[in-house]
């Protein structure tokens, strides 16, 4: 499995796309559908209908790289939720590459503490 680094920023499109789609036709749907730049430091995600392939779409340096990883038997749990466009953290997308339900997970609240004691 690969690494992302921890510092990028993930977007998933959460409505399912037509799997036919190549780099040029999902750059378009970035910039048109999400209202994103193809070209920023960030990972572009996307499912088909049934959920059981994901695409990853980024730009590295010199050029778009498309990531495709497709389930045989099981399906991807895409979060459900009203925006179209839904931000996660690049552990995040692992968790959900891995089969986890990012919708029922819930981290502790980050604390801000001015004094030990």
């Amino acid at each position: 499995m690969f690494r992302l680094a921890d510092d990028l920023r993930v977007y998933l499109h959460r409505d399912p796309i037509d799997f036919r789609a190549g780099i040029n036709t999902l750059a378009i749907l970035v910039e048109q559908a999400m209202g994103l730049n193809p070209f920023e430091r960030a990972v572009f995600a996307f499912c088909n209908r049934r959920r059981t392939r994901i695409k990853l779409l980024f730009f590295d340096r010199s050029g778009f790289v498309l990531v495709l990883k497709a389930l045989t038997q099981d399906k991807f749990r895409w979060p459900r939720r009203p925006e179209t466009v839904v931000l996660l953290d690049a552990e995040q997308l692992h968790w959900l590459l891995d089969g986890i339900d990012l919708d029922a997970m819930v981290r502790h609240p980050v604390r801000q503490y001015e004094f030990v004691g």
